[in-house]
């Protein structure tokens, strides 16, 4: 049984659904689970943890500078602990982008970071038009018209594969 942290940056809500279900796979297994928006980071002790576990969206073409920030400033200690990193984006939904060596977002957020983690994973995002503002729904339709996705803006489309999720939980159990 190990005491886990699971950080979180979420845009509109998926990326936090990802990290409860994984919360609930790793509570299966018996392990304490601390599950924590990184806006509530501050001041958190990760010697407490035995793993730490980050998860980020992308919001045009980029993972939150809160999650940037907090890496930039724990490097060292997530390093010295079993860790593991995911992104969750809607690129992930085509099959040459749903891996980490080939999703260019991962790709380029490993690059700007002084950590690299033990583990990666890549998660399919959601498109839910309904919640978006104006401005948004109309960039990402743009974004979803150009890369030949879903542009219906009355429809939220899931494109987790929640069995890769699962699967993820159990590496993360046996790190």
């Amino acid at each position: 049984m190990a005491s886990i942290l699971i950080l979180y940056a979420t845009t509109d809500g998926h990326t936090r659904t990802i990290c409860q279900r994984l919360q609930q796979s790793l509570q299966q297994d018996a392990h304490r689970i601390t599950l924590l928006d990184v806006n509530q980071a501050a001041g958190v002790d990760l010697a407490a943890f035995d793993k730490i576990v980050i998860g980020a969206s992308i919001r045009y073409g980029e993972h939150s500078p809160l999650v940037v920030d907090f890496i930039n400033r724990n490097a060292s200690l997530l390093a010295e602990k079993p860790n593991a990193f995911f992104s969750v984006n809607a690129v992930a939904r085509k099959p040459d982008k749903c891996q980490p060596d080939t999703n260019p977002y991962l790709k380029k957020f490993l690059k700007q970071i002084p950590w690299q983690p033990q583990h990666l994973a890549v998660f399919a995002g959601k498109i839910n038009y309904p919640v978006y503002g104006f401005f948004d729904r109309q960039i990402i339709r743009l974004i979803m018209w150009l890369t030949h996705g879903p542009t219906d803006t009355r429809k939220v489309v899931e494109f987790t594969d929640w069995q890769q999720v699962e699967k993820f939980a159990r590496r993360i159990s046996a790190m």
